[in-house]
């Protein structure tokens, strides 16, 4: 096995929580946000697809990243644990205050509208993607 695919494996393994940790700590280490590699990621599937644009679709598929966990956090947390139910307390904090990230992915257009609204609601500051 290679070594970049062990480096995979070992960060399919990780939790939300410990993706969160390690995002901080490579932003600590070398001074560069997890922003800019999720909108490179993002946008890599965008520039194969450009051709399928052109002919007329229109994209189907929405992410939905919290920019900013604003000055109400309790409630911005609320409305991720009802939005993920698949987050503990910890994590959803975790998520909150590890902004930009992620919230949910490929999700309808009108989900993605949904979400945004409740967290910005909440006092989050939202980007769908």
């Amino acid at each position: 096995m290679s070594k970049l695919e062990k480096l995979v494996e070992d960060l399919s393994a990780l939790s939300v929580l410990e993706a969160a940790e390690l995002s901080k700590l490579l932003e600590e280490k070398w001074g560069v946000s997890a922003a800019a590699p999720v909108a490179v990621a993002a946008a890599a599937p965008a520039a194969g697809g450009a051709a399928a644009a052109d002919a007329g679709e229109e994209q189907t598929e929405f992410t939905v990243v919290i920019v900013d966990g604003g000055d109400k956090k309790i409630n911005v947390i609320k409305e991720i644990r009802g939005i993920r139910a698949d987050l503990g307390l910890k994590e959803a904090k975790d998520l909150v205050e590890g902004a930009p990230a992620t919230v949910k992915e490929n999700v309808s257009k009108q989900e993605a509208a949904d979400i945004k609204k409740k967290l910005e609601d909440a006092g989050a500051k939202v980007e769908v993607k």
